[in-house]
């Protein structure tokens, strides 16, 4: 943990990077669960086109009207606290001028003395819904992946903003890893996943040693789980589709599981027809 200093930063932002809103919620439950102040806030003008990311009218309170514009926002923890205290930085994916985004937003960490990033990320994956959600922890800083046993990411294809960000900051001097959930794709685009934000945060906690409050996210996230159950339960082909997930990721997770009998379930889960961004019960692994 000492590794990512006591001054860690909790990365998010909407888009390709957040599927089923896990990683975005996360950082969102954090922010509502302390005391924060915004201390940086990009131009919009700069980077977003509104036409793709459009600005939102929101009622206020008292019922008039204020026009919200798409942001890149930066908040410090205002209390202090002996266990790492978390900065977060959250928003909406650039739509240009991203190495200038990022260095805009690297030197604002630098200016409230950062000492290490967590990025949270969330995929859409061929998992079930009814097992626990997995995340990959890993990063490209050889210390870091030592001391906190991450993984070294292999994804090799189009990136988003947090792989942006992850580069300028080791360029900076400030180390980075990453946490990405695995969202089931067949509910991912439907609905907020709290069970995959929950997952973040467990792990979150356990590689700084920060503390936060889940509140009301272990109940909403087997509000989530039962809800999805009661609509497999009225559809035969959802229902036996999971089951097949279901066999897959009990193949994976097995501790006996060899690479033989990996393939075999993997071979009979393709005859059967499945199809999906990745293989079944593995990380697409980006980063």
């Amino acid at each position: 943990m000492d590794e990512l200093g006591q001054r860690v930063l909790v990365v998010a932002f909407d888009g390709w990077n957040d599927a089923g809103e896990a990683a975005s919620a996360a950082v969102a439950h954090i922010r509502e669960s302390g005391a924060y102040r915004e201390v940086f806030s990009v131009d919009p003008e700069l980077y977003f086109d509104y036409q793709y990311t459009r600005p939102q009218i929101r009622l206020d309170a008292d019922g008039s009207r204020t026009l919200t514009w798409p942001d890149a926002t930066l908040w410090r923890p205002l209390h202090p606290s002996e266990d790492a205290r978390l900065w977060l930085l959250s928003g909406v994916e650039p739509a240009r001028a991203w190495q200038a985004f990022a260095a805009e937003l690297i030197d604002a960490a630098l200016s409230e003395d950062i000492t290490g990033i967590v990025a949270l990320g969330s995929m859409m994956s061929d998992v079930p819904h009814t097992r626990p959600i997995s995340v990959f922890a890993g990063s490209d800083n050889d210390r870091l992946r030592t001391a906190l046993g991450l993984e070294k990411p292999t994804y090799e294809g189009p990136a988003g903003i947090l792989s942006v960000l992850a580069a300028a900051a080791e360029e900076a001097g400030i180390p980075c890893a990453s946490l990405w959930a695995s969202v089931p794709h067949y509910v991912a685009g439907h609905t907020p996943s709290p069970k995959a934000t929950l997952a973040l945060l467990d792990r979150l906690t356990a590689l700084t040693g920060a503390v936060v409050a889940r509140g009301e996210l272990p109940a909403e996230a087997l509000a989530w789980e039962a809800s999805i159950d009661a609509a497999a339960a009225e559809d035969e082909e959802m229902t036996e589709y999971i089951r097949q997930l279901e066999r897959t990721r009990d193949t994976w997770d097995s501790p006996e599981a060899s690479g033989d009998a990996i393939a075999q379930e993997f071979e009979r889960y393709l005859r059967r027809g499945g199809e999906g961004p990745g293989k079944p019960g593995r990380d697409d692994r980006r980063q």
